[in-house]
């Protein structure tokens, strides 16, 4: 179709051979071979001139409107090569991405509006292929596994309570008291109940107990809210109720055990346009070094 759709703008198959980098005899084979795939004379041929017949004219206009679409076509796919579009699938914790990640979000969506978030919040870990996400946060230490990693800062916690527990229940100085204290734990297995404290270089782990758990963040802050008891929560969670009074921060001079957090991605996964922007997103506003991404250790 192309061949012949330059014979016909050139004029003749000497100038359309020369367009196209081939010979004459080639084009004039191209030509016979398109006429009788569909079972027609589509050029009226004389030793000087070529013309259209009466089909031609009507097949000539056709092939060109097809191969302006196919170019369109081969146009819109090298642009999306080039440009971030389309619907990208993030997963999160919930805590961080409902707080954190959301609240930067519209920044990214406002560079790239051709991008689509979808993002989903679950503090189990997914599986990333079987689930079909291109791209994950993950918080705590990594496996061994195909996942490709690039670490963010480390996700950093505080203890709490409200001021009307502490009143009934008294203030815990050391990381020991908490034994005595009704501790609200995250429900994602024992080892939430096993608090990590550190002071002067020494570490040290309280096993903590009490009559309420829950697997969400927000649940576990309004149960501290209402006086239930102590949390252990991150600070994206839990600073503005702090900074307002709603709960008080406890054991201040020991630092707690922060846990790290990366953005990772299947190996096999193509880190096309719309990937590899919101890696670059996530790494400015979360990150703690630059460099590409690494396979964890």
């Amino acid at each position: 179709m192309q061949i012949f759709v330059r014979v016909v703008e050139k004029g003749g198959f000497s100038a359309a051979a020369e367009e196209a980098g081939i010979s004459p005899t080639m084009v004039g084979k191209h030509v016979r071979q398109l006429e009788e795939q569909l079972g027609v004379r589509l050029l009226n041929r004389t030793t000087r001139r070529q013309s259209l017949t009466e089909i031609g004219h009507l097949y000539f206009e056709r092939c060109k409107q097809a191969l302006q679409e196919i170019e369109a076509a081969d146009a819109s796919v090298k642009e999306m090569q080039l440009l971030p579009r389309g619907v990208l699938r993030v997963t999160a914790p919930a805590t961080f991405g409902g707080l954190m990640l959301t609240a930067v979000v519209r920044a990214y969506l406002e560079r790239y509006p051709d991008v689509e978030l979808d993002l989903s919040l679950n503090d189990r870990v997914v599986d990333m292929v079987e689930e079909g996400f291109e791209v994950a946060l993950r918080i705590g230490e990594l496996p061994d596994s195909s996942l490709i990693a690039r670490p963010l800062q480390h996700y950093r916690a505080m203890v709490c309570a409200s001021p009307e527990y502490l009143a009934r229940c008294g203030t815990p100085r050391t990381p020991q008291e908490l034994v005595g204290h009704n501790c609200l734990s995250f429900a994602h297995g024992s080892r939430y109940n096993r608090w990590e404290f550190a002071r002067d270089g020494v570490r040290q782990e309280v096993e903590v107990h009490g009559n309420f758990r829950a697997n969400n963040g927000l649940a576990l802050r309004t149960a501290a809210l209402n006086g239930i008891g102590i949390i252990m929560q991150p600070e994206a969670l839990l600073r503005d109720e702090v900074a307002a009074g709603r709960l008080q921060r406890l054991l201040t001079d020991y630092e707690l055990a922060h846990r790290p957090m990366h953005i990772v991605v299947a190996s096999n996964r193509k880190m096309t346009p719309k990937l590899q922007s919101f890696i670059e997103f996530v790494v400015d506003h979360f990150g703690r070094d630059g460099g590409v991404l690494t396979e964890p250790r």
